[in-house]
């Protein structure tokens, strides 16, 4: 299977496309502080995972899946504090950050 074609580079890429246009949506609301935290930490799992397929070695593979898995941890903290601070999140963004926990903690497990 070609790198481009994996389902967690497609899923990543994909939720930081999402993200991004949410975050987009925060900021109109002047909620930029916020909207920043998330928009880093929402776009580093993709770029972290990208990162990952073009590992040098089994330990360097293992490391970027690691932080991918971290920064989508963050990215569920941010949603869940905007959703707990009165903010609408759509739910399909946290189902689809927990999609991407699973499938990170698979591929680190199965490394």
């Amino acid at each position: 299977m070609a790198f481009e074609n994996s389902p967690i580079r497609v899923k990543s890429f994909q939720f930081a496309r999402e993200i991004v246009l949410y975050c987009d949506q925060l900021k109109a609301n002047k909620d930029y502080e916020l909207a920043s935290q998330l928009l880093k930490s929402g776009t580093s799992i993709g770029a972290n995972t990208r990162e990952a397929q073009r590992g040098v070695s089994k330990k360097d593979f293992k490391n970027k899946f690691g932080i991918a898995l971290k920064e989508a941890d963050e990215t569920k903290y941010w949603l869940e504090l905007l959703k707990a601070t009165g903010r609408k999140v759509p739910e399909e963004l946290t189902n689809k950050c927990e999609e991407l926990i699973r499938i990170l903690v698979a591929i680190i497990k199965n490394s």
